[in-house]
């Protein structure tokens, strides 16, 4: 499935000449590692034939059901990891830009506990950054009073991370970011155009805050935001919302998706971006 409800009626163009069509594609990683990545390869093809040279996948996907993560940061530890792999070829097969969720890796010398990284891919399949998620998710949800301690296995990062890409500028993050907006300062600062938000968020709060957190970040960075979520609200111990969004700068939600497996797009503008920053200076009035 796709949807554009808001297609662009001119091609978007980019100060440095370059345009393009996002998508965000929404899974629901029920299976092992290599059935997981065989459902994301059919989503990313039906996505680039769709037009986008930005693709952004959920969170944690490949091993969403692998206990041992450790184990998975080992075996991922450089380019030649069958998720690593899966990713770069991709990339190069469709000629797009890709977001690769995240994967639990760790840093040369690291031992312990991995971080949560997201890889982000050129169209030649070179992975051009990586971002280690810094705010880890250790929340009791009292809706459903399930815990979530992210810290039980994972170490946080401390960077914020930005990167060119054929669309834009991209402002990295994951998931329980979004719910700390000092964090997407520092990528507007960067020259982040378009944040990215690869996503496994919990159904209840999914329910109560993932699309209005979408908006709220692109309204008050005057950015795209891409959301990409996990889908299983029906999942009997790990319920996902799912609700993958494409917002533009002004808040406008240009395309999304309920509770199934697939994939949105949606056309940047970039033109618009520069009007509404323009026009609405909220970047240049800050005071602190």
């Amino acid at each position: 499935m796709h949807s554009n409800t808001k297609p662009a009626t001119q091609s978007a163009e980019q100060s440095n000449g370059s345009s393009g069509r996002v998508a965000a594609v929404q899974l629901k990683a029920s299976g092992t590692p290599a059935q997981n990545m065989a459902v994301a390869r059919r989503y990313i093809a039906d996505a680039a034939r769709a037009g986008a040279r930005f693709i952004v996948l959920p969170e944690h996907f490949v091993y969403y059901n692998e206990k041992d993560l450790a184990a998975v940061a080992a075996q991922e530890g450089d380019i030649t990891g069958p998720a690593r792999s899966f990713f770069a070829e991709q990339a190069r097969r469709h000629s797009v830009w890709l977001v690769a969720g995240t994967l639990p890796l760790f840093n040369p010398g690291d031992a312990g506990k991995p971080f949560a990284a997201s890889l982000l891919y050129d169209p030649q399949g070179r992975e051009q950054a990586r971002y280690n998620k810094v705010h880890l998710f250790d929340v009791l949800v009292r809706a459903t009073g399930k815990r979530y301690y992210e810290s039980d296995r994972y170490q946080p990062g401390d960077q914020a991370i930005s990167a060119p890409s054929g669309v834009g500028h991209i402002g990295m993050s994951v998931c329980y970011d979004l719910r700390f907006p000092e964090y997407y300062r520092l990528l507007v600062a960067q020259g982040a155009e378009i944040l990215v938000a690869p996503s496994a968020f919990t159904a209840a709060t999914g329910e109560a805050h993932w699309r209005l957190l979408l908006q709220a970040r692109a309204v008050e960075n005057v950015c795209y935001v891409i959301g990409a979520n996990l889908c299983d609200r029906d999942h009997p111990s790990k319920p996902t919302w799912g609700g993958s969004a494409i917002v533009d700068p002004w808040g406008e939600v240009l395309a999304a998706m309920e509770g199934e497996e697939g994939f949105i797009v949606a056309d940047i503008d970039h033109q618009r971006l520069r009007e509404l920053r323009a026009s609405m200076p909220v970047l240049d009035h800050r005071r602190f």
